[in-house]
């Protein structure tokens, strides 16, 4: 049996509009810290500038780090795409960006789209506005993660809004490597089977970081990579794991 970890795969930083400006990498990793998450992912609307300085502020402080993004697609539905380097998550934020309709952030009105570095200097403002959809299916997005080595998990999609259940009606089954659910115990029937189930934070303020996390069953030695982040073939294992325990959520 491996070591048990607490894992939050939804944070937003102080990229995301909507988000707090006090939600820099250094202190969504100090209150990561704080309450013992040890394996967690950056997930801003529709961009990953700020997963540099995440990845930084990590390695630092014993946390093992996930980078991407929470893809808006054509469909309004939000998905959790995310890998294990730093270089191939610039590119695929890159490759978003550009399927980003040309609406220009207006911060008074929108909120502050900044990217920081690893002690908090901003390093400049986003452009477009971020929490729109890209040009891209939810079926191609998955496709697209995939192709880059990466997981995608198709975000709060028990939700009302920007979910699975609010756009389709119900958890439809996709080629998702796993499913976020903001309410565990009421995992529709059909899918405690098929996929594994995670609960994450959505953080956007301080006191939101970690208020829903989910266990991971790990090998640490094979987990963390020579250059401290996550391996992202260990988590999917480890994610795997997760199906034979969703049979005992009541």
């Amino acid at each position: 049996m491996g070591r048990i970890i607490k894992a939050d795969f939804h944070i937003h930083s102080c990229l995301s509009p909507c988000g707090d400006l006090s939600m820099s990498p250094s202190v969504i990793v100090d209150y990561l810290k704080q309450r013992n998450v040890k394996l967690a992912a950056l997930t801003d609307h529709n961009s990953s500038l700020n997963c540099k300085a995440f990845a930084e502020c990590c390695v630092k402080n014993d946390i093992i780090p996930l980078f991407g993004m929470e893809l808006q697609t054509q469909e309004e539905i939000h998905l959790l795409c995310l890998f294990d380097n730093l270089e191939i998550s610039e590119k695929f934020s890159n490759e978003i960006y550009d399927l980003l309709p040309p609406i220009p952030n207006n911060p008074e009105k929108m909120g502050d789209q900044v990217y920081v570095d690893s002690e908090e200097n901003i390093l400049g403002e986003v452009e477009k506005y971020l929490v729109t959809s890209a040009d891209l299916s939810i079926d191609d997005a998955v496709e697209f993660v995939h192709k880059l080595g990466g997981i995608a998990i198709p975000a709060h999609a028990d939700r009302s809004a920007f979910s699975l259940t609010s756009q389709f009606g119900m958890i439809t089954d996709g080629n998702w490597d796993a499913v976020e659910l903001v309410n565990l115990q009421n995992a529709p029937e059909h899918i405690k089977s098929t996929y594994p189930l995670t609960s994450s934070s959505d953080a956007h303020y301080i006191e939101h970081i970690a208020r829903r996390t989910f266990n991971l069953e790990i090998q640490e030695d094979s987990l963390v990579k020579t250059d401290k982040f996550a391996n992202i073939n260990e988590v999917k294992k480890a994610l795997e794991k997760l199906i034979v325990k969703n049979l005992n959520l009541q």
